[in-house]
């Protein structure tokens, strides 16, 4: 898919549709369908608009998952259906059922988002403009409101911790520290 976008050519794909069983041999395999080049100027022709150029959204149309969330998601036909050499289905059989799994999985995919992206987006662009609203004008303010108003328990704090643990903790560090451990194999 990336040398399509990147204008790469690509070569010719042969599809064999007949059954292994078929005693017939075919010189030259009937070629079912070519991928064509993509070239750089249409794609510039689509985004022709400055409003598109400088888009936020533009880059994400390459990269849709750059964190790797999903990557538990990149199942192919092979991960669902797998025929072991002792059982096994016509030739046919196994790349009609290939050739729908990928299209099944891939229209009910699109089918699916374009029902449910659109709203969700919307449910949770609220949702977290809500929570940004919450945590920027009540959260924040009354974490400071806090901070300040005990900022005197804070420094009586560190004055303990100045006064009586750190000598106590070195005192017992520099006991400990006289000890050795010496591994030996008997």
């Amino acid at each position: 898919m990336d040398d399509l976008r990147k204008g790469g050519d690509l070569e010719e794909v042969e599809i064999d549709l007949r059954d292994s069983s078929d005693p017939e041999e075919f010189e030259q395999p009937e070629t079912l369908w070519k991928a064509g080049r993509f070239h750089d100027q249409e794609e510039k022709s689509i985004h022709s608009s400055s409003l598109v150029d400088i888009s936020d959204t533009k880059p994400l149309l390459d990269v849709r998952d750059p964190r790797g969330m999903n990557d538990c998601l990149k199942v192919t036909f092979e991960d669902v259906i797998a025929e072991p050499v002792s059982v096994r289905s016509g030739d046919r059989v196994w790349i009609w059922s290939h050739a729908l799994f990928e299209v099944c999985r891939i229209w009910v995919y699109r089918i699916i988002t374009v029902l449910l992206a659109i709203p969700m987006s919307i449910l949770s662009g609220i949702l977290f403009a809500v929570l940004s609203c919450i945590h920027i004008w009540m959260i924040s303010p009354c974490m400071k409101c806090i901070l300040i108003g005990t900022r005197w328990l804070q420094n009586l704090w560190s004055v303990v911790l100045d006064v009586i643990a750190r000598p106590l903790l070195t005192s017992a560090g520099r006991c400990c520290g006289g000890f050795s451990v010496h591994l030996a194999k008997e």
